[in-house]
């Protein structure tokens, strides 16, 4: 059972969270003056939140939480930018997962109090049909009509690994869903290239009025598409971080029993070094100078929060 300490402990992360989020450059006096924390107790959370993320928990899901001199840092954390809520699936997923561990004869009190609350909310009438409408992400429509008409978009994108917003006018191709997010594929004024966005990374939308050419066939699978600009790196990974290859686009350029080395395009090098902060001995970083720069200013960071004990 869940101690108060801990609930309530949660409860202040879930409600920070999101207010660092939407607060950019946040002071640590100010977050601790607002949430009622410590200097330790905020670092103490932050540690927590660093090693917590999305299923699968490979260095693309888990979240970056720090402190950087006087400034509360928290990256790669977007689902906690609002309120969490459950889709239509996870409710049913969860009724049903209850249902099974009471049905077994292994429920508690207070799942089985749980589960028919939840029933009788998901489950008013089990004589009816249940439809469950999902929720369109933002802009979907809008993209789709863009895609059609061929019409140019002026977006406010914030990106996903710099936690940068750019004001960029985009010609819509395609708008997708994949992997549980929506995506358009685009050709990008700014960066003069083709791109993908993500639609829960758009912040607004205008059309410019402006029309275009699309192409005759428009890939609406998702890959990488390394823009002039990215960082590359080389790294020799170890068996028991091969798996890399299949998480992330790279390409493997020499392939041994011992070892693995691939070539990692990033367009933050600070994206790279974290990936090489979390393998740890797994992985060596054989080339790239900025990322090895980004890396021991990382390390730096950390090593100076940890030093202080706080």
């Amino acid at each position: 059972m869940t101690s108060p300490r801990t609930a309530s402990r949660l409860n202040r992360i879930l409600t920070m969270l999101p207010w660092v989020i939407a607060n950019s450059g946040a002071t640590v006096t100010e977050v601790c003056e607002r949430f009622g924390y410590t200097r330790r107790e905020l670092v103490k959370d932050l540690d927590l939140v660093f090693v917590c993320g999305l299923p699968g928990y490979g260095p693309g899901d888990l979240m970056v939480a720090y402190v950087d001199e006087d400034e509360v840092v928290v990256e790669m954390a977007d689902y906690f930018a609002a309120p969490p809520r459950l889709t239509g699936t996870e409710v049913l997923g969860l009724l049903a997962a209850g249902m099974a561990v009471i049905t077994a004869g292994a429920g508690t009190p207070e799942l089985e109090s749980a589960v028919s609350k939840l029933r009788d909310v998901v489950l008013p009438d089990s004589t009816e049909a249940l439809v469950v409408q999902l929720p369109d992400p933002p802009f979907l429509p809008e993209l789709r009509e863009l895609a059609r008409s061929h019409q140019v978009a002026s977006i406010e994108y914030t990106g996903l690994a710099s936690g940068e917003t750019t004001q960029r006018d985009i010609e819509p191709w395609a708008v997708f869903s994949t992997m549980g997010n929506w995506y358009v594929r685009a050709h990008c004024r700014r960066a003069e290239s083709e791109r993908v966005f993500r639609l829960d990374r758009i912040r607004s939308l205008t059309p410019t009025g402006d029309t275009f050419e699309a192409p005759a066939e428009v890939d609406t699978t998702l890959s990488y598409v390394p823009g002039p600009d990215d960082v590359a790196a080389t790294i020799r990974l170890a068996s028991g971080a091969r798996w890399v290859t299949d998480y992330y686009p790279v390409e493997v350029l020499d392939d041994v029993p011992e070892a693995l080395t691939i070539e990692f395009m990033a367009s933050d090098p600070m994206v790279t070094a974290r990936l090489l902060l979390r393998l740890g001995a797994a992985a060596e970083l054989v080339s790239g100078d900025e990322v090895g720069m980004a890396l021991d200013a990382l390390r730096s960071r950390l090593e100076a929060r940890y030093g202080t004990g706080e």
